[in-house]
């Protein structure tokens, strides 16, 4: 089988999807791969360390893509690429299906079997290959940096001759994945760290990483089946914004996380509640990628309102390309030697599989996930 690892396109991607590492690691089962020059240029791999794995250096972008009888990348593919993929071929990367009907579509009607990374369910078995969680993880630890970096004021308390400094004091909204890193990450910094999410569940996991957990009644909540919150009504967001607002007044560094799969990331921290903290405090929305989290975030730059910086910069994983490629790299690999035939040297899918059953969203000219049959009938 031939596995092509195309670069990304995107400016602000620096990932690359497959290490040198784990290219030796495919090349080991009997795999035939493709790389495209300087697809690891970011993060400090160059062609020759994909050479010495084992992998093939092609230059041209579409001409990997025309190659592999696997394609393994991070980011979506551009639809016009979908042309140059081999019918029968089965390309794995993230998808966002339900804002993508067209691309769906089109990787149906060329006969491509499509793996979408942001469907990997959150089982024990898939952990493994849970990038979601691995990229969100560091997401959480860049926007703790982020926030350093622009808030003009130290994260520890110090005592010094000339005096005692304060810590800064941090309010992270929403506990999931990112939240949690966010946490850890500020108490060792040294702030006095406050935490709310909508799942009570999570409280336990807060406090274990030094935070406070702040409880806001808002009625019954609780989470999906793959873990993440359930959306709130109109009604509990309202009483949701009244509680954290009088956090947001009193924090140095407000970070968001809090989105809903598949749907636009709920408004919760709006420019009432921006106006009343005091200048020079920082927001960093990490829901800005999919719609935003905080009023007047804008996607890819850092604004100012009323003397608060506004931080909505995209791609956070991207930013420590090095180690996020790491993760995300053993993440498919995992995912394919799980399902790796050694007498046929393939990539096969077991379709009566529970972890494929969830991810695999085109196969065989067909649209399998109903949910995005809904969505393509409604476009």
């Amino acid at each position: 089988m031939k596995i092509a690892i195309p670069g990304e396109l995107d400016p602000k991607e620096k990932r690359v999807a497959m290490v040198p590492a784990n290219v030796k690691k495919l090349v080991d089962l009997g795999a035939e791969v493709m790389v495209e020059s300087g697809a690891g240029r970011f993060c400090g791999f160059t062609d020759q360390d994909f050479q010495s794995a084992g992998a093939t250096i092609l230059s041209n972008h579409q001409e990997v893509i025309r190659a592999g009888d696997l394609i393994l990348r991070l980011r979506k593919p551009p639809l016009e690429e979908v042309e140059w993929l081999r019918p029968g071929a089965i390309h794995i990367s993230y998808l966002d299906p339900f804002n993508e009907p067209e691309l769906i579509r089109a990787l149906a009607q060329k006969g491509v079997s499509a793996i979408c990374m942001e469907l990997i369910p959150r089982t024990t078995r898939a952990q493994k290959m849970d990038a979601l969680s691995s990229q969100a993880n560091l997401a959480g630890y860049v926007s703790v940096i982020l926030a350093a970096d622009h808030l003009p004021q130290i994260f520890p308390m110090m005592t010094t001759p000339a005096g005692t400094i304060p810590p800064a004091r941090v309010f992270i909204i929403g506990a999931g994945v990112a939240g949690l890193q966010a946490i850890a990450t500020a108490k060792r910094l040294g702030a006095i760290v406050e935490a709310f999410d909508t799942r009570p569940v999570v409280e336990e996991q807060v406090r274990s990483l030094g935070g406070r957990f702040v409880t806001i009644d808002v009625g019954e909540t609780g989470e999906t089946e793959q873990g993440y919150a359930r959306e709130l009504t109109p009604e509990q967001l309202r009483l949701q914004q009244e509680g954290m607002a009088r956090h947001c007044e009193k924090s140095d560094v407000v970070i968001t996380t809090a989105q809903v799969f598949g749907r636009r990331a709920p408004r919760i921290v709006t420019a009432d509640m921006i106006s009343r903290m005091k200048p020079g405090s920082v927001v960093v929305d990490l829901a800005v990628e999919t719609g935003g989290n905080v009023e007047g975030s804008v996607l890819d730059e850092i604004v100012e309102k009323n003397g608060v910086k506004i931080i909505g910069l995209g791609a956070l994983p991207s930013r420590v390309a090095f180690d996020a490629s790491q993760m995300y790299s053993n993440n498919l690999t995992n995912l394919v030697t799980d399902y790796w035939d050694g007498e046929q040297k393939a990539f096969r899918l077991d379709l009566d599989d529970e972890i494929i059953r969830a991810c695999l969203v085109t196969h065989q000219g067909e649209i399998r996930d109903q949910r995005l049959v809904s969505t393509k009938e409604t476009e």
